[in-house]
Order: structure tokens, then C-alpha cells, then sequence
């Protein structure tokens, strides 16, 4: 798809230089090329490119495969918000935004004011993530001489869809400062950071300030109201009859018509980008597929072995791969080229590591019943250990075989 569309682009640029009446418009197409496909990066030297793809087309792609959580992330807020609004009985909400809702109202059963009441959470957070992780950019790459990366588009969006809609944007900013500072741009910026920024963005904020991150009242945009996750439903209900105490069903948690972080309740967007990123080849399917594979049979595992104490168990492997950040965090972070492993075997490893310690950590510790996050960052720091094994392992096969 990304040949093709260079193809197309290269085809328009011998139309526009041949003098004809769209050479006034050449103008627009250069920026419009360069912003797409356009680097003044080139390989100094061996081993060289294998095809013309690079980093703007690399991100170009993650960001249309975003697109789908983008545009849940703000229908899905509004919605939440337009539910709680309709319960207590309010015809709109407080202060700026309600000014601003109460052209369209605020009836859940309106799709134009879901994405606008959405859109008003959403979008401050996301300006004030790429205001400041654009400043930071910015800062070090005058520092060291180097070009704006089209990286941190895809870090600030994955950054801003991981957060709930309550979030105060002073935390926004401290959050991506953290951690593009000190997960990226003290190793030497981009392609040589170890742990993925965005995720460390979260991790940060999810400890300095968990008042603003846990709990049932973060994740519905209404001062006051209440709206717990089927993760922490399951996890505040009696063993047994843990599964009867998730008001959701199945079908609305792959939707994501569910409470939760902005960007990570829908299972059909997050499939829908997995499949334009395996497409595309952007993302590595053994990551994928054996984050997959870790995750239901560590799932199935403790599903089988049920506990008399932990109502977690009780929850079939289904319905782990559509709750919580699971599905998001595969597909979007833990594939990310520059912080999981590389090689193939080293893929399968990474992938596996994170499947399992992602359902590990959500049923096994209470205390965090999601786990991705934090799978996804200790698997970036076993994946060049793993690479490191699998090099070494043919290198001494090599050197066996041809003595």
C-alpha cells in the first residue's frame, strides 16, 4: 500500500513539472511529498536500505492505523459522559464544555454530540502532550543537530489514548516530559531509547499520582459519578460468582461501549490496526501472535486451576483479550521496532514474555489488575538479552557447521 501510494505520488510530480496548469500547484504538492515521504537521512554506509520505505512512512502508518482508537477514544468518552449526564438527570455539563455542548445537548443517543462532548476531554490532552513533548523534541534536537522525528506523533498519541478523560493536564505534561527525557532523549534520541516512551509516560503518572490514574471515578468525564471497569468489577466480586458481577457483556467490551482508558476499551479498533500494521509489515506478527498465544494460555491456566480466594481466576481466556489495555498494548506498544526484540526467534520470546506476564500480573496481584504495562516494560528490558542469546546461538552454529 505504501509503494503504491509513492508510486502515485511520483507519477503527480512528472505531471506537475511538465509546465502544464497544475505546475502552479507544484508547490503544494512538494510540501505535501515531503511531509510524507521526504528525509534527508540516508545511510552513510553498508549494510544498506532493503526497500524505500523509512521512518516519516513507518510512523505515517501507525498514525492511520491509530485512527479508529482515536475516533473511539472520543465517541466512547462522550458517551460515558452523556450516560452519567442522562442518570443524574443534568441536561449538560459544568463550566467551558457545557457552554460549548449545549449547541448539539448531551444525549448519549446522538452521535454527533458523543464526538463532540468526547472530543472536549480528548483533545486538551493530547494539545498539551504534543505542546510539551514538542518543546523537549524540540530542545534536544538543536542540541544535538538533529531533524524533527515524526516518532513523537505516534508516541503523543499513544500517550494521550492510554489516559482516562479526568486527568488533569498539568499531570499530561509532567507525564510526557518524564518520559521523553529520561526514556528517550538521554540514550540519543530516536531509534536508541530501550523502553517504549509513551509507556513510560504512564508508568510514571500511574505511580506519582494514582489518586488520578485508579479507581471507579477516573474513567467517566462527570465529577462524581462512578463507573467501574469489568476489571475491577471482577476484582471487587465474591469467587464464583465473579463473571455475574460484570455488568458488561462480552460483545460491549469488544465494541468498547465500556468505561476505561480513552484509547483502549475497543477491541475492534485495536484489531482493525493490527491488521493494517500486518499489512503493511510494519508490525512483527510473531509479537503479536505469541502475545496472543502467552496471554490465553496463561488465562486458560488459571481459568482451569480456579481459586477460592481470587475471583480473577473465574474469568474465561475471551474476555481477558478484550478488557482492559491488553489488546491496545499488544498491537500498538509492545510491536514497537525500536524496543522489542528483533530478531525472529527473539520475537517469539518477547512476545511470549509479555503475553504471560501481562495475565500473570492481572490476576495473580490484586493490586494491579492491569498488567500489560507493565509486562510490556520489562519485556523491553529482556529483548535485547534475547536477541543477544539468538546471535550467539548462530554464531556458534556457524562456526560447528563450517568449523
Amino acid at each position: 500500500m505504501i509503494k503504491t501510494l509513492s508510486k502515485l505520488m511520483e507519477e503527480a510530480g512528472r505531471h506537475f513539472a511538465k509546465g502544464s496548469r497544475l505546475a502552479r500547484w507544484y508547490p503544494l504538492y512538494e510540501a505535501f511529498d515531503s511531509f510524507l515521504f521526504g528525509s534527508s537521512q540516508t545511510t552513510p554506509r553498508a549494510p544498506h536500505i532493503r526497500d524505500s520505505i523509512d521512518l516519516k512512512r513507518i510512523m505515517t502508518t501507525v498514525l492511520i492505523a491509530l485512527l479508529p482508537c482515536t475516533l473511539m477514544a472520543m465517541w466512547n468518552t462522550g458517551y460515558q459522559a452523556n450516560l452519567a449526564l442522562a442518570g443524574l438527570g443534568l441536561e449538560g455539563a459544568e463550566g467551558w464544555r457545557g457552554t460549548v455542548l449545549a449547541l448539539v445537548g448531551s444525549d448519549p443517543n446522538s452521535l454527533v454530540s458523543n464526538f463532540l462532548h468526547g472530543a472536549l476531554y480528548f483533545l486538551p490532552i493530547y494539545l498539551v502532550t504534543m505542546l510539551v513533548g514538542s518543546f523537549w523534541e524540540g530542545l534536544f534536537n538543536l542540541i544535538r543537530g538533529h531533524e524533527f522525528s515524526e516518532a513523537f506523533l505516534v508516541t503523543g498519541l499513544l500517550f494521550a489514548l492510554s489516559l482516562p478523560p479526568s486527568i488533569p493536564l498539568w499531570q499530561v505534561a509532567v507525564g510526557v516530559s518524564f518520559g521523553l527525557v529520561f526514556a528517550k532523549e538521554v540514550f540519543g534520541g530516536v531509534g536508541r531509547n530501550f523502553m517504549n516512551p509513551a509507556l513510560v509516560s504512564r508508568a510514571f503518572i500511574y505511580f506519582a499520582y494514582p489518586a488520578q490514574m485508579t479507581g471507579d471515578t477516573v474513567w467517566t468525564a462527570v465529577d462524581g459519578v462512578t463507573a467501574a471497569t469489568p476489571l475491577a468489577q471482577l476484582a471487587a466480586g465474591q469467587p464464583g460468582i465473579a463473571m455475574a458481577s460484570v455488568e458488561y457483556s462480552w460483545l460491549s467490551s469488544f465494541l468498547g461501549t465500556i468505561p476505561g482508558s480513552m484509547g483502549e476499551t475497543s477491541a475492534l479498533a485495536c484489531l482493525f490496526g493490527a491488521l493494517v500494521l500486518l499489512v503493511t509489515r510494519i508490525a512483527p506478527w510473531r509479537v503479536i501472535a505469541a502475545g496472543l498465544i502467552g496471554g490465553l494460555a496463561c488465562s486458560s491456566w488459571f481459568y482451569l486451576t480456579g481459586s477460592a480466594a481470587n475471583p480473577l481466576y473465574a474469568m474465561p481466556p475471551h474476555w481477558h483479550m478484550v478488557v482492559g489495555g491488553f489488546a491496545f498494548g499488544l498491537v500498538f506498544m509492545a510491536t514497537d521496532p525500536v524496543s522489542a526484540a528483533h530478531t525472529h526467534t527473539g520475537q517469539w520470546l518477547y512476545g511470549l514474555l509479555v503475553g504471560v506476564l501481562a495475565i500473570l500480573i492481572r490476576v495473580a496481584n490484586p493490586a494491579y489488575p492491569e498488567g500489560i504495562m507493565l509486562a510490556i516494560l520489562l519485556g523491553n528490558v529482556f529483548a535485547p538479552l534475547f536477541d543477544y542469546f539468538v546471535i550467539q546461538a548462530n554464531i556458534k552454529r556457524r562456526m560447528l557447521r563450517h568449523g
